[in-house]
């Protein structure tokens, strides 16, 4: 794809025996853009019993190398015909909130389904409360071993934000790595990715607490899109407030980010 000019991503779909092996399942994740847990499909194929086992091994492999994870396939299977979701499908959305899944997909329920806006809702309704009220495991429980700089970077932004009680990180992103790797910590407040690439935009919207912002390469891209969004009252009343913005020194370089800043807004 990248030898004939497109930016496309990947996603894998996991619904095979051989897929799931240890060694291939890591393989798969490294070399893909996302992954998609396909739980319909890997039942038939694996049995039911192994799929939240599964589902738990592709999100923590997802977050350990910044990858998208999508769990999809029955998530509110009996709102095709009912306007309420079983306890057993409110369980199911929110562990894999809890989790930390990037992404949780309806299907049949919205394509085929008497019920698509109650379902959205309900859906909706889950993950909102599920993360107000339990914490996503930390990266740390993910990641072992050596970890890259950018990795290093992301988690201590991280932890800076929840020190500082700022209200949200501000990531200076050229090809959406270092927001989806700030993603991966899985952050209780948003994530303003700033690109000055449309497509890296776009593709960012499907990550963890992501709201994407196209504007002009710069040294202060970051600080002045964050002042405009005080403005406009994205943040809330709150003022003064405080903001992590995490950036390279090369503006626009790829691979390049390496600094950490805090600013107060006033």
């Amino acid at each position: 794809l990248l030898s004939h000019g497109s930016t496309a991503q990947i996603i894998a779909k996991i619904e095979t025996k051989a897929a799931i092996k240890d060694d291939v399942l890591e393989e798969i994740v490294k070399v893909s853009d996302g992954v998609m847990v396909a739980r319909g499909d890997l039942a038939v194929e694996a049995g039911t019993e192994i799929v939240p086992i599964v589902q738990r091994r592709i999100i923590a492999l997802c977050r350990k190398y910044g990858k998208l994870s999508i769990v999809a396939t029955q998530m509110l299977a009996s709102m095709v015909d009912a306007p309420e979701p079983t306890r057993a499908e409110v369980s199911d959305v929110a562990t894999a909130v809890i989790l930390g899944a990037d992404t949780v997909m309806l299907s049949d329920e919205t394509a085929n389904g008497h019920f698509p806006i109650e379902s959205i809702a309900a859906m909706k309704k889950i993950i909102l409360y599920t993360q107000d009220n339990a914490a996503v495991a930390p990266i740390v429980d993910v990641l072992h071993g050596k970890k890259s700089a950018l990795d290093a970077i992301s988690v201590a932004a991280v932890e800076l934000v929840d020190q500082l009680g700022a209200v949200a990180i501000v990531a200076e992103t050229k090809t959406g790595a270092t927001a989806a790797r700030i993603a991966a910590n899985r952050p209780n407040l948003p994530i303003i990715c700033v690109t000055s690439e449309p497509r890296a935009a776009q593709q960012l919207a499907l990550n963890y607490a992501s709201k994407s912002f196209v504007r002009p390469d710069g040294e202060r891209a970051g600080l002045d899109l964050a002042k405009e969004l005080k403005s406009q009252g994205f943040f809330g009343d709150e003022s003064p407030l405080t903001v992590v913005i995490v950036s390279g020194r090369q503006p626009g370089l790829v691979g390049g980010t390496d600094t950490i800043r805090v600013r107060v807004l006033e």
